[in-house]
């Protein structure tokens, strides 16, 4: 077989044991896709009035459409928070010194944790999705060229998130630590616009919420789900999506290469 087929091989057979982890521990995951839930049914129908209301009058099934990406964003950055803790256990349980002893192609290790992380990010995507069409949200504006576009930007969040997600959990001692590591992926959404304008805001608290990778991207759904403007906002989100994933997978490999102490 020739290098590329053994890979291949390789993190597909890596990729099937993460998948068998995460079907028999499901208890990890349907934590993590709770709190997107409860955060859509928070905002939904407790301040749902209240804050469509200071966005100049709106009603609730507005403000249900607009917050609904950006809890899509968090439920991606809730999910990767389990692939840090899985990461970790694999660190510190030995599972990785015994493969690092096995004809098998290292970088498969963290291809099957990234592929499968990407896979259940979507399905939690979906599922949060379907409560949320469930509630009212509607999106009768967009087109199917929009619709493969928003399936596309959250799959390269995603990634990007997924790789981060990797190094976190590859750098920390434990799986407590791994999930503390990671929790500015579940906290910057709340800091975005996911439920309220920018413009809204102090000033003072504007630039946190602009300059950081979940604004632009919850920014380009909302416009691709809604079929409204994205403006310079798709390029952003592109260019967060390039520049993590590009420093999640060198932090992750050159972590992940060294000889362990």
């Amino acid at each position: 077989m020739s290098a590329l087929s053994l890979a291949a091989r390789d993190s597909s057979t890596m990729l099937r044991r993460n998948l068998l982890h995460a079907r028999r521990y499901p208890s990890l995951t349907l934590n993590l896709l709770l709190t997107p839930v409860v955060m859509l049914l928070l905002f939904v129908y407790v301040f749902g009035d209240v804050m469509s209301a200071g966005m100049g009058g709106a009603d609730r099934a507005a403000y249900i459409a607009y917050v609904v990406p950006g809890i899509l964003m968090m439920t991606v950055g809730g999910t990767v928070v389990g692939t840090a803790v899985s990461v970790s256990n694999d660190m510190t349980e030995g599972i990785i010194a015994r493969f690092r002893t096995m004809a098998i192609h290292r970088p498969s290790i963290l291809v099957g944790h990234v592929v499968g992380s990407v896979l259940q990010c979507l399905m939690s995507v979906l599922l949060v999705g379907a409560v949320a069409v469930a509630i009212g949200f509607r999106s009768t504006d967009a087109t199917a060229l929009e619709w493969l576009a928003a399936f596309g930007l959250t799959a390269l969040i995603a990634l990007a998130l997924t790789w981060i997600a990797v190094g976190m959990g590859l750098v920390s001692p434990n799986a407590e630590a791994a999930s503390n590591n990671a929790l500015p992926l579940v906290v910057l959404p709340l800091i975005s616009s996911a439920f309220v304008p920018i413009d809204s805001m102090p000033g003072w608290f504007r630039p946190i919420a602009e300059y950081q990778p979940f604004t632009p991207a919850i920014e380009t759904l909302r416009g691709l789900l809604l079929g409204t403007e994205i403006g310079h906002n798709g390029w952003l989100a592109l260019a967060w999506c390039a520049g993590l994933t590009v420093l999640g997978y060198v932090w992750s490999k050159a972590r992940f290469d060294r000889d362990p102490s």
